[in-house]
């Protein structure tokens, strides 16, 4: 892999892994037209490690977050007099919301790896697209992070065993069901990212390791995770700021037209479905 395929995988990593826009359909895409081969174990490898390091970028921009939440959990453990915060609660919270992941992952990852086809993707870009509409449509927004409770985070969980599925994205799936719980917006993108951190650091130590037994080159795998954590951090940054004052329809519309255009890619065969 060269050093610039390697920036240009990084940065539409980092762009597309906490937009609910499916990271893995646009890496499969780009990695076509940039001459590499999406179904190869070195670029599968490759793209799981910049996956990892989108996911640091996650954990410095909640450093704060993850802190006060870690050290209330352990307090809560040892000390009865702490179970009432909220930080005990939730820690607890993340905990049991990434159960369905978890299982999911472990039971069905090789029968959902025998679907990943781009026509799977880009028509899980368009009807996931409808459920993300649903969700903005019906949502009420009237409750805050404050107001978490257990079924929020299984919800939130067992939904987001269908991004597993081509297509659909984690984190649309995730705030989807945040929102159909009635939490706002920024809360519902809060909790995605918070039961992300544990599935995609799973599935990025899991699927990395091949990148390093892989003619990869260190110098590109050192490049493309520091561009995927930088772009992933401005990502996110943007992203909180945008569900703060925005709806999630120009997300609605994007999936649907890129699902098409996919389509569109694929009849014509300027684009491999796998």
């Amino acid at each position: 892999m060269e050093i610039w395929q390697a920036v240009v995988l990084g940065i539409v990593e980092g762009l597309t892994e906490f937009l609910p826009v499916s990271s893995t359909g646009h890496l499969t895409v780009v990695s076509q037209w940039i001459g590499l081969d999406a179904d190869s174990s070195a670029v599968i490898g490759f793209n799981a490690i910049i996956q990892t390091a989108a996911v640091v970028a996650l954990l410095i921009y909640f450093a704060k977050d993850i802190w006060r939440i870690t050290a209330g959990f352990f307090r809560g453990l040892f000390s009865a007099r702490h179970r009432s915060a909220f930080e005990y609660r939730f820690g607890w919270y993340v905990i049991i919301g990434s159960v369905p992941i978890v299982l999911a992952g472990l039971f069905l990852e090789d029968s959902i790896d025998s679907l990943f086809n781009l026509w799977f993707v880009a028509f899980g870009m368009i009807g996931w697209s409808f459920v993300l509409w649903f969700a903005e449509y019906a949502a009420t927004n009237q409750r805050g992070e404050a107001q978490i409770n257990l079924k929020d985070a299984l919800f939130v969980g067992i939904l987001q065993c269908v991004a597993l599925f081509p297509g659909v994205s984690r984190s649309g799936a995730s705030m989807s069901a945040g929102m159909l719980r009635d939490l706002d917006r920024v809360s519902a993108t809060r909790l995605a990212f918070f039961l992300g951190i544990p599935a995609l650091t799973g599935a990025g130590v899991l699927e990395g390791a091949e990148a390093f037994n892989q003619d990869v080159g260190a110098v590109p795998v050192i490049v493309g995770m520091v561009v995927s954590a930088g772009v992933a951090y401005a990502a996110v940054a943007w992203l909180l700021k945008f569900v703060s004052r925005s709806s999630l329809m120009p997300f609605v519309w994007y999936r649907i037209g890129f699902g098409v255009v996919l389509m569109i890619l694929l009849g014509t065969g300027l684009v491999q479905a796998t």
